[in-house]
């Protein structure tokens, strides 16, 4: 069995990592964006309903995997084949 090097070790974790943040950060953006905003709305209008930040907030990350989810599954198979491609380097 081939010994994974440090530099490789660490290539691999920080790729798979950007990746991770890559892709998740389009849902991650939007739900924070519309959860300041019914924050913003709840304290203008003293409503305090915890169904009010709670709903729009998984609509938004609903609405964001639709938009973004075809670009979101694209890199993540990019970022597959690449590993898978890379295996022989590996040993």
């Amino acid at each position: 069995m081939g010994d994974l090097g440090r530099e490789l070790a660490l290539a691999l974790a920080s790729d798979t990592l950007w990746t991770a943040l890559l892709v998740g950060a389009p849902v991650l953006i939007l739900s924070m964006l519309v959860g300041l905003a019914i924050s913003v709305l709840q304290v203008v209008t003293q409503i305090q309903e915890s169904s009010l930040s709670f709903v729009p907030k998984i609509a938004a990350a609903l609405l964001a995997l639709v938009a973004f989810g075809p670009w979101m599954l694209s890199v993540v198979v990019q970022f597959a084949a690449r590993l898978i491609g890379n295996i022989p380097l590996y040993f």
